[in-house]
């Protein structure tokens, strides 16, 4: 996208007189006023956001892109996220993406026109480019649950390798030999990262069996279908590890239909620590701090905004922690 340095350079004039020209204040002749405007129109230049940051002026509004609303993770951010801003005075823009690389970008030019002071990022689709574009104007952004390695861009996220070893581990020091792991798309870091996890654990206790690995949608359809379909090959499992708590509770579902006791035929452990949804299922899960998760990412993007502090090389991994519950420790 172009800049108003882009703008300036094309009608001959410095960026000053572009900024006088977008805010109409101060004198700019006729004719240098018509180079400008064509300039921008040939450049596709939106000034709103630039003119109001040269100005000095704040919106006192944040925008948060989520990929997902109906995955439990996402909403619990959001409150934290809303909850945070408000107290520090700013409102909340919710765009949920549905994992949708087109409407995300719609997204970036709707938050970018409504003037917001910064934005989060928690996208499975978003590319570095994406970001960097945002913050080469002058746009501060915090990427929310995914790292971008070898970019400057600030994160705040878990440990999601260290997340996979630890539910791992876990099923070994319960006794399990044969380990599954249920996951969702690989594209999605986490899920990857988690998967790493799993792997370097099983190697090492030299229990690894790739033929137990099932990549299925996120959803507690693709748990279901994914464990039905491990059983119903005749795959020998007392151990299952799912990359969220959804694939957990699909998982749960088919074992049940399918006649397998929880703790006794085969153990399970989720990701997510999301107590609302298996709390009373009593599922064992890897416990991410959901809430705090929301609540630094405005912290910090506030603190940038106000000029308090730069976050640009901020790269956060905040503490797991393992919830041991009747799946995984029986009765």
């Amino acid at each position: 996208m172009a800049t108003i340095r882009d703008v300036s350079k094309l009608a001959g004039v410095s960026v000053a007189t572009v900024s006088r020209v977008i805010n109409k204040k101060g004198y700019v002749s006729k004719e240098t006023e018509e180079s400008i405007i064509n300039a921008m129109e040939m450049l596709n230049y939106t000034p709103n956001d630039v003119a109001r940051r040269l100005a000095g002026k704040k919106s006192n509004t944040i925008g948060l892109i989520i990929p997902d609303i109906l995955n439990p993770f996402f909403p619990e951010v959001a409150r934290a996220a809303e909850d945070t801003a408000n107290k520090l005075g700013f409102n909340l823009i919710l765009c949920n993406s549905d994992d949708d690389r087109e409407k995300e970008n719609q997204y970036y030019e709707m938050l970018i026109n409504k003037q917001v002071d910064g934005i989060i990022i928690a996208s499975y689709t978003a590319t570095p480019t994406d970001l960097i574009s945002l913050m080469n104007k002058n746009i501060p952004v915090i990427a929310l649950d995914r790292e971008y390695k070898g970019f400057d861009i600030p994160f705040i996220k878990t440990d999601d390798q260290l997340g996979g070893e630890l539910a791992t581990n876990h099923l070994v020091e319960c006794g399990c030999k044969n380990i599954a792991h249920i996951t969702g798309p690989l594209y999605i870091d986490s899920f990857k990262e988690r998967l790493d996890g799993f792997e370097n654990i099983l190697k090492k206790n030299d229990l690894y069996n790739p033929q137990l690995i099932r990549v299925d949608e996120l959803s507690l359809v693709g748990g279901y279908e994914a464990t039905k379909k491990l059983l119903e090959d005749g795959k020998e499992i007392d151990g299952i590890f799912a990359g969220n708590d959804i694939l957990a509770i699909g998982c749960y579902k088919a074992l049940n239909d399918l006649g397998y006791n929880l703790y006794d035929d085969i153990k399970l452990i989720g990701y997510d620590g999301l107590e609302a949804n298996v709390d009373y299922l009593e599922i064992s899960s890897i416990s991410q701090p959901t809430y705090d998760l929301g609540k630094y990412a405005v912290d910090l993007l506030v603190k940038e905004i106000r000029e308090e502090k730069d976050i640009s090389k901020e790269k956060i991994k905040l503490d797991l922690k393992i919830k041991k519950r009747k799946s995984t420790l029986g009765k």
